[in-house]
This record gives C-alpha cells, structure tokens and sequence, in this order.
C-alpha cells in the first residue's frame, strides 16, 4: 500500500495529552468534548458541527447511552448509531447541565457545540480548532480527520476481542463500503515485525 497524506492516528498517550491540554483552556469542557466526539466516537467535523442534542438524549431528556446521528447531521447516508464512551458521556452530561441554563434553550433544536458568538458552529471552525490544538501540541502531520482514524483504527484491534467483525467497524464509521473503512485502519508495524518471525 502506497503511503498516500492521510492524517495520521494518535498514540493513547498522545490522545491522553490533548484531552489534558484542552481541558486547561477557556473552553476546556467544550474544546475537550469536540476532541473526544472525535476520538473517542468517530465523528467527522461536519457531524461535530452538526450534532444536536436531540441525538444524544433519551426520551427522558437526559443523556442516553448512545449518538443517533441522523442523515443530514452527517455525509450523505451515513447516519448512525454510535454508543458513548463513558467519558465522552460524563463531558456531554456537564455540558448539557450548563445548556439548560441559557435563556431560550430547547432541546430538540439546539447544537451540542457553540461558540460564545453563535449557537451553531461550522465544520470549516471544528477543522481550525483542531489545527490550532495540534500546532500548540506540536503534532505534526495531525489534524481534524487524525481523531476519526484513530477511532476507527483502535475499534478495528479490539473489536474481534468483543465477539464483532470489521463490519462492525464499518457501521461505526459510517462508510458504505468496507473498503473504505479498510483504508482508514493503520497498520501495526509491531505486529508486521512479530508475523515474519512465525512465517
């Protein structure tokens, strides 16, 4: 396989930083939650952007125990179901704690992710924030795309120890094909490096 300029994936002690680095900012809560939909669920800036409320409560209205993310949240037909990280949960419960109390909240309409000056940001605003994060850290080669690869990369090793298949990844992802999910898996070098030895 060529090595084309795909984003690259985050180590877990890289991940385990930019979470830590984020929550020292201004926004930290907001910041660290948009970092996490994307690490932790697999969510692409648009859908970042795009993500309301109303698909990640319960009937109660209270934060449920997964993302129903609808179609035109997403790109084109790859609306899903993604169940929530427990600490993605936790930041999504505190802010939406913070969202009822601004004057005219609703829930079925608000946006999960808004900036001091709109209640809706933009996927072109999630892909700058997450350039600047990357800069600061001086992780190179990272962007806003590196958090949804390592998502899908970390859910294609494990996902086997839990009784499911790549297809399952697949549907996580969103992608109509397999294939495409293929491409966005990162090799193991450390596991290419231990195969030829048993070969």
């Amino acid at each position: 396989m060529a090595l084309g300029k795909q984003a690259k994936i985050l180590t877990k002690g890289q991940a385990n930083s930019v979470t830590a680095f984020l929550l020292s900012r201004r926004h930290g809560l907001r910041d660290q939650t948009v970092f996490l939909l994307s690490v932790r669920a697999g969510l692409r800036a648009k859908e970042i952007a795009n993500l309301k409320w109303a698909m990640v409560v319960d009937a109660d209205g209270q934060i449920g125990n997964a993302i129903h993310l609808t179609d035109v949240a997403s790109k084109g037909k790859s609306g899903r179901v993604v169940p929530l990280n427990k600490q993605l949960h936790a930041n999504l419960v505190q802010m939406l704690s913070i969202a009822k109390e601004r004057r005219g909240f609703a829930l079925e309409s608000a946006y999960v992710i808004t900036t001091e000056r709109s209640a809706h940001t933009s996927a072109q605003a999630v892909v700058n924030m997450f350039k600047r994060w990357y800069h600061d850290l001086g992780l190179l080669g990272c962007s806003s795309h590196s958090g949804r690869r390592t998502f899908i990369t970390n859910a294609a090793r494990q996902i086997s120890t839990v009784g499911g298949s790549i297809r399952d990844v697949q549907i996580l992802a969103g992608h109509s094909s397999l294939a495409v999910t293929q491409r966005y898996i990162e090799g193991d070098s450390e596991a290419r490096r231990k195969i030829v030895d048993l070969v």
